[in-house]
């Protein structure tokens, strides 16, 4: 324990947001360093990963959909897991070296969000996968815990708090209280799914056909789940499915709210399950405290007043969302041998 101490004095430890879509980095005294997406680029057929090791995030996310025959663009992540070993872990030591900026004899204390529906099986593969990337240390908080704490809640006090963490490949429902989960749910129905929910109704209406990137950017720019005072447009870039030439056309957010209502309202359905889960003196708590929104998917237009119409409960925005199950997982490492007593947590017990 005390040569641990001393070679944290010269590690930068972090707290990692694993994501399917997008990998945060948090440090202590800087908040998030690093925000790039969960994608390498490698050879095809291999796991060789292009340019030195150095094709992992925004440099491979540009290849997305553009890539040569010898060339594949991976997210080696799928509903928030790893669905390939050998590259996550090329990704994560990429991401820890570009962060940690050390000699590799001194290595970083991490701490890793998971999401709380995952086997003890992905678990395991999550902290071998760090631990061979170059932690130290390797310790797993599941990620609705991290995003209440990064939110601020009062997770450790005897009421209720409910975040709602929408990310790339999964939704995660909580309902906590003393510094634990009294309920949650976790579905794989989130980002992804609004995307590709999007290029099947482009499909289906306007017979073309866009990538996962044009999706993405029509949910960011103009995607609404509720009625907005002004309705907003788009012009739209693809392949014709008929004739395979290039074609555009025109598309707006009452169209996209309907290509998103499926997914939406199984999102809400997973709010609704899990406070009819909960305990009377924590949906009691509730009426006052609200429910909390976060990840990516809190930004989506309308979301918070849909949610708030099918549960009766007022809901918020926690502030900046991308970041918070980051920030969360800092915070868990700054306090460690508090929360570690609190909280069932520690990946060494996997």
């Amino acid at each position: 324990m005390v040569f641990d101490s001393i070679l944290g004095m010269f590690s930068v430890d972090m707290g990692i947001d694993l994501g399917t879509c997008n990998t945060l980095v948090c440090v202590k005294g800087e908040g998030v360093v690093l925000n790039e997406p969960s994608v390498v680029a490698v050879r095809k057929g291999t796991n060789q990963v292009l340019r030195g090791g150095n094709a992992v995030g925004l440099v491979a996310k540009e290849m997305l959909g553009k890539t040569p025959g010898s060339i594949a663009a991976v997210r080696p992540l799928k509903d928030g897991v790893i669905a390939d070993f050998d590259i996550t872990e090329a990704m994560l030591g990429y991401f820890i070296r570009k962060v940690h900026g050390r000699s590799r004899f001194i290595k970083p204390r991490v701490v890793i969000a998971v999401p709380s529906g995952i086997t003890a099986v992905e678990k395991r593969a999550v902290y071998n996968s760090a631990e061979r990337a170059g932690a130290r240390r390797v310790y797993l908080v599941q990620e609705p815990m991290a995003a209440g704490i990064g939110a601020g809640l009062p997770i450790a006090e005897p009421t209720a708090s409910m975040i709602v963490d929408i990310g790339g490949g999964t939704t995660e429902v909580a309902i906590m209280s003393l510094a634990d989960i009294a309920v949650c749910t976790s579905i794989r129905v989130a980002g992804d799914a609004l995307d590709q929910a999007i290029i099947a109704y482009m499909r289906r209406k306007y017979e073309l056909m866009i990538g996962l990137q044009t999706a993405e950017h029509i949910k960011i720019e103009i995607g609404s789940v509720a009625e907005l005072n002004g309705e907003l447009s788009k012009e739209v870039r693809g392949r014709d499915l008929i004739g395979g030439l290039p074609r555009k056309c025109v598309i707006t957010s009452t169209e996209i709210r309907e290509a998103l209502a499926e997914p939406v309202g199984q999102i809400v359905d997973c709010v609704t399950r899990t406070l009819e889960s909960a305990e009377p003196e924590l949906a009691a708590d509730l009426v006052e405290n609200g429910i909390h929104l976060a990840g990516g998917g809190a930004l989506l237009r309308g979301l918070d007043t849909v949610i708030a119409q099918s549960t009766g409960l007022p809901v918020s925005v926690v502030e900046d969302p991308l970041c918070c199950v980051a920030r969360g997982t800092s915070v868990y490492l700054e306090n460690l041998s508090t929360w570690k007593e609190t909280m069932e947590s520690d990946a060494d017990e996997y």
